[in-house]
């Protein structure tokens, strides 16, 4: 039997991936907090634990044949060589635009200015718009920009809203609802159909299990 390589992102995918994955014996068999490539408890399957936009990389390249990722990060960095059978229901938010709930009125002979680490889906939304933006690449502290005047606005993920409102924001547009998906290498699933099709299958019910009981 050939062996199989699962990529799972860090942080709160990986949180909520580990229950339904352990009803099929995909846990880690080993120290997920210090090492990056572990065994499953399934032989032949082995884990890498590494950062959520790392994912559709080593799923495209072929390091890893499957890999669970947010949506948001597949919209950003997709591939066509991935194929996304399966949307997991889990780690669900939002992605949004946010501003000041103070924010004065812009001057509209200047651009939006726009902080996020999503540049390539905030390009694509504002032009869908009709409306050119300039974008300010950050990797974390978001909420800061418009506080600070580095920015108008921010596009980013948004679970409860807490954070917002304790740093004095307010989601003014929803771009879109987000959620972990499942994806395949596609040549992957040529060379090694019968065992990545059989994976599919256990993990859709499992996670449809974790869902009924949630």
């Amino acid at each position: 039997m050939t062996a199989l390589t699962l990529a799972l992102s860090k942080g709160r995918i990986l949180e909520e991936s580990l229950p339904f994955l352990a009803r099929i014996g995909l846990d880690p068999a080993g120290d997920i907090d210090r090492l990056l490539r572990v065994p499953s408890r399934t032989p032949g399957v082995s884990l890498l634990i590494i950062r959520p936009t790392d994912v559709p990389t080593y799923v495209e390249y072929g390091a890893a044949d499957l890999g669970i990722v947010g949506k948001d990060v597949l919209m950003e960095n997709g591939s066509a060589e991935l194929y996304e059978p399966l949307d997991l229901d889990i780690a669900k938010c939002r992605l949004s635009v946010a501003a000041r709930k103070d924010a004065l009125p812009r001057d509209p002979r200047r651009r939006l200015r726009v902080a996020t680490k999503y540049p390539e889906i905030t390009r694509r939304h504002f032009a869908d718009k009709g409306e050119q933006v300039e974008i300010i690449k950050l990797y974390g502290s978001m909420e800061l920009a418009p506080l600070v005047g580095l920015a108008d606005v921010i596009v980013d993920l948004v679970a409860t809203g807490s954070t917002l409102r304790a740093n004095g924001l307010v989601e003014t547009e929803i771009i879109c609802q987000v959620s972990s998906r499942l994806v395949v290498n596609k040549a992957a699933l040529k060379t090694k159909n019968g065992q990545i099709t059989t994976l599919l299958e256990q993990i859709r019910r499992a996670s449809q299990q974790g869902r009924k009981a949630a």
